[in-house]
């Protein structure tokens, strides 16, 4: 059962201001060459380009066929390449996010997503104590896998069984600091530290070794208690109203006026607070606008942040034990496209000494993760998830870093179905292991 919530003045008015924004694009057909769904698919309708011109008929083929535009739209991985590539600079990932939010407001949301993101996720606690009972219960489902990768596992299902997944964390990271909420520093500069939903709940030891480099490098470490979701995933969703909510919630325990910056370990988190936030909060107030705005400015990815505010330097010569490992990297899309981060983790992976670096082929390319996209179309997430595997393989890595632990979990899934015995790690964690062993903070 669907509700329709939103009346025809609020809804023609959403269409001609998406009408603008969609006027602005030439048809060049750029982010056709840049697409990693075209690559695999060969569909113009899964291009920008294709998606722009289905919503410039906006009008009328929504009133036609409005699932079957909101299905079109779904088939898209939000990576940014083809912003990225962008000529005309027009910004499809907002045009995409408006247009879902249209039409997921005129049609109205499922019951399985109004459960998930007005019921649970819209509210921290609920989200929390789900995802602890579901911790608990996990291997009910999930069996263990031989392949080292990521340490993921398998769904006992024999119809779901190929695919791996991560392991929830026994005890989440928000659980091991139930009190203490600030980490001390010696420089005086104070940092928020937005540990995001899969680094609390899926790999609580990244946001561990991130506290500790923090505070190693003289920060002190604010943690505001009881944190959200950035919201993206609703958002993603067309469900307007919990991203909102989830902004709302976040913006009342980060206040800007109390910390210098704010740090986050997960590319997408980054580019929602430093990018989405500004573009897409409806503020209540103008307080509040200014706070979103202080707050974008004042925000960093870590590895952006020890380069360019620690002042992390490539080692000058790797710190290398004969016979150690291989390590390459994979660029996260909301990093490298969205932000235009790129060479500062490989400063800080030069810096940590853990390895030879070796850089794989097409680096930058698209995992495949894409959030929900891998749920709903996985088969097309496999497709291109192998294609990075192959430029994992080409390096010759026995180790493939990166700054997304979304991309973490595809690329473990990926490479568990190759069999293939590389291991995913984040940045911080070679940071962490090979430069600060005796560093202060939680252990």
């Amino acid at each position: 059962m669907k509700t329709k919530k939103m009346n025809m003045r609020d809804l023609i008015r959403l269409m001609k201001a998406l009408d603008r924004e969609v006027a602005n694009c030439s048809r060049c057909g750029i982010c056709q060459s840049v697409c990693p769904l075209y690559a695999v698919t060969g569909d113009e309708s899964d291009v920008a380009r294709g998606k722009i011109m289905l919503l410039s008929g906006l009008m009328t083929s929504f009133f036609e066929n409005p699932h079957g535009v909101r299905q079109r739209l779904d088939r898209c991985l939000l990576c940014g390449a083809c912003a990225a590539a962008c000529p005309r600079g027009v910004n499809t990932l907002e045009l995409f996010l408006t247009a879902r939010g249209i039409i997921a407001g005129y049609e109205g949301l499922s019951l399985v997503k109004k459960l998930i993101f007005r019921r649970i996720l819209s509210n921290p606690r609920v989200f929390d104590r789900v995802m602890e009972w579901a911790s608990r219960w996990q291997s009910l489902v999930l069996k263990k896998s031989d392949i080292p990768a990521g340490s993921c596992g398998t769904l006992v299902s024999p119809l779901l069984s190929h695919r791996h997944l991560a392991p929830l964390a026994m005890v989440p990271f928000h659980k091991m600091l139930p009190e203490q909420t600030q980490l001390p520093g010696r420089s005086g500069m104070r940092v928020a530290f937005f540990v995001g939903c899969l680094l609390d709940k899926v790999f609580p030891k990244v946001a561990i070794d991130i506290g500790r480099v923090l505070t190693a490098h003289g920060f002190q470490v604010i943690i505001p208690p009881d944190q959200g979701c950035c919201g993206i995933p609703a958002l993603a969703a067309g469900d307007q109203a919990s991203f909102q909510r989830l902004a709302s919630h976040n913006l009342d325990r980060f206040d800007p006026l109390t910390f210098d910056f704010l740090v986050t370990g997960c590319a997408t988190c980054t580019a929602a607070i430093k990018k989405i936030w500004p573009a897409m909060v409806n503020a209540a107030s103008p307080d509040q606008s200014a706070a979103v705005a202080r707050i974008s400015e004042k925000t960093y990815d870590v590895m952006q942040f020890l380069v360019e505010v620690a002042g992390v330097r490539p080692s000058g010569q790797e710190r290398e034990i004969v016979g150690g490992p291989i390590i390459t990297y994979h660029d996260p899309c909301h990093l490298r496209k969205t932000l235009n981060i790129s060479s500062q983790p490989r400063i800080v992976l030069s810096a940590s000494g853990a390895g030879r670096f070796v850089e794989m082929p097409d680096a930058g390319s698209c995992c495949g993760m894409g959030g929900s996209f891998n749920l709903a179309h996985y088969d097309l997430s496999t497709a291109i998830g192998e294609k990075k595997v192959a430029c994992i393989e080409a390096s010759g890595a026995s180790i493939v870093a990166t700054g997304c632990p979304a991309c973490m979990i595809q690329l473990a899934d990926m490479l568990a179905r190759q069999k293939d015995h590389v291991q995913v790690v984040h940045v911080m964690e070679l940071y962490a292991e090979n430069i600060l062993e005796s560093a202060p903070g939680p252990k």
